[in-house]
């Protein structure tokens, strides 16, 4: 290297350092602001809450609107999150229950929601980590609703039925599965661990590539890499996560039969949200059971300009072929016209349950 280049390196160097300390400096600056808020809410009529999910939204859309690269808006998003998950945590940590154990998904998400400044609460289930926002021992919870490939996660939305937690946020999570073992080769392997959810993923990449192996169902893809951890002829399909964190090999990468298999996930909370600007509502509805109920409650809908992204049936668990309908609406509940579609909607329901207005997946 020239001196010439040596002298620039240097430079360059030297700016770097020199924005590094005004970086540092800036975030010192919003980590006392953040704090003087908090301590104003803490004596405001707001019951000492000082996480709102929807500012948070609106932020982080600002931070995606004002990217002129290089660094992608997944990037710059990941780096905000962080910061403002450090800053909320000056105060107390957030206690987030999630579907653990750790090494799932779900844990992913966590992190994805809230950034790593939480204090996250793996549960052996989706009913455990309701129980544990319901009971104030967490904060807010994240379970999965549903699989771009396999639908519905129904335990979930059963839940809801006699829950009054509210859903506070959405998150959509790519999801890529890899098959993981103490085995150097797949040759070796008699048996593949995985949750029903994974196995259904991978179904067509199983049958063309294992179709030798038995696949067992397990609790949760890092109960799987686990048991996998303590053969030496079974497998995993699991996160990439789960592989270091119970010293597997992957054998093989995004295993999924979809490339774009993808899980939403529910943040789930106590809190009723103001809107966010770019907002999703949850309904929950049961009809009585008649000759086109269903286009009764949809058309109010199609009136009042309405978008439906999503609309599942589950029972009702109160009587034999009694079900209820969940419908993801466009919008705030505060909106005119979903105001105006919810009343027309009323005059064909049994029971209309908001179960939250919240930000759309950034």
């Amino acid at each position: 290297m020239t001196q010439d280049n040596k002298e620039w390196l240097l430079s360059l160097r030297t700016k770097i350092d020199g924005i590094d300390a005004d970086i540092q400096s800036l975030i010192s600056q919003r980590a006392e602001i953040a704090n003087e808020v908090a301590q104003s809410k803490s004596k405001a009529e707001t019951g000492g809450i000082y996480y709102r999910p929807e500012r948070e939204a609106q932020v982080l859309r600002e931070v995606k609107a004002r990217n002129d690269g290089p660094l992608k808006d997944e990037t710059l998003v990941r780096l905000f999150r962080e910061i403002m998950s450090a800053c909320l945590a000056q105060q107390k940590p957030l206690n987030i229950a999630y579907l653990g154990p750790e090494g799932t998904f779900s844990e992913m998400a966590t992190y994805k929601f809230f950034g790593h400044s939480v204090k996250a609460m793996p549960e052996a289930s989706i009913d455990q980590v309701f129980a544990e926002v319901e009971a104030g021992v967490a904060d807010f919870g994240v379970v999965p609703v549903e699989n771009s490939t396999e639908g519905a996660v129904n335990n979930t939305l059963d839940m809801f039925l006699s829950s009054p937690l509210k859903i506070c946020g959405e998150l959509d999570l790519p999801i890529h599965h890899h098959l993981m073992s103490q085995c150097k080769n797949l040759s070796d392997v008699k048996v593949v661990y995985s949750h029903r959810q994974s196995l259904a993923q991978c179904r067509a990449w199983l049958k063309n590539n294992a179709p030798h192996v038995e696949t067992v169902s397990v609790s949760s893809n890092a109960a799987a890499a686990r048991k996998a951890s303590y053969s030496d002829h079974a497998a995993a399909i699991a996160g990439e996560s789960a592989a270091a964190m119970y010293g597997l090999e992957i054998l093989y990468s995004e295993i999924e039969d979809r490339a774009d298999n993808a899980t939403r996930f529910l943040m789930i909370g106590k809190q009723v949200l103001n809107s966010s600007g770019q907002d999703k509502t949850s309904l929950m509805v049961s009809a009585e059971d008649e000759a086109g109920v269903l286009f009764h409650l949809l058309k109010p809908l199609n009136d009042c300009g309405v978008s439906m992204t999503r609309i599942e049936s589950r029972p009702s668990k109160q009587g034999r072929w009694d079900y209820v309908f969940f419908i993801d609406l466009v919008g705030h509940v505060e909106d005119e016209n979903i105001a105006k579609a919810m009343r027309q909607m009323e005059r064909f329901t049994k029971h209309l349950k908001v179960l939250g207005s919240y930000p759309q997946s950034v």
